[in-house]
């Protein structure tokens, strides 16, 4: 169970009934992304790797910590796992496909999924939200990333997100 929604395919029906009467919220959220590649403890592990200057065709699984802060031992939100690849031959654009994992509080249990375009240097970087599960199923937004730190094999990135999903 997600934190106050109940699962299973009796209980999404039950739900998409509800949907027509259901106002919608919006949830803003503000958290850091950790990505780390090396050490004892990688989140996140190259499968494909690229001799690209942009970093055309890599790939890496990752599962990364979300928290509330940059420090790497701030308090846990929640986990990004998914897959992400080089997918740009001009400049360092990365394809995002991940899923926000909540794993703390009102949230617990629910995701946001991201599909998107991410050009790992420009200094804004926006990817739509397309969905999500438990409190957040229908969900669509946005999140902007911004990198907070970087070096050859790590990166913290500053994430905002705004949703929009439906209160049920």
């Amino acid at each position: 169970m997600a934190q106050g929604v109940v699962l299973g395919p009796k209980a999404v029906e039950k739900w998409f009934k509800k949907l027509p009467y259901a106002k919608q919220k919006v949830t803003k959220f503000h958290f850091y992304f950790h990505d780390i590649t090396s050490g004892k403890n990688p989140t996140a592990v190259p499968i494909i790797k690229s001799k690209s200057p942009t970093f055309f065709g890599y790939v890496a699984m990752i599962d990364d910590p979300l928290t509330v802060g940059p420090e790497v031992n701030s308090t846990l939100v929640g986990r990004a796992q998914g897959i992400y690849g080089g997918a740009g031959q001009k400049e360092a654009a990365l394809l995002m496909t991940l899923n926000f994992v909540f794993t703390t509080g009102k949230y617990n249990g629910s995701t946001l999924s991201v599909l998107g375009r991410n050009p790992a240097f420009h200094k804004y970087r926006e990817m739509p939200i397309v969905g999500g599960s438990g409190v957040f199923r229908l969900a669509q937004g946005i999140a902007t990333a911004k990198t907070y730190w970087m070096n050859a094999t790590d990166a913290i990135v500053e994430y905002n997100v705004i949703v929009l999903h439906y209160d049920i």
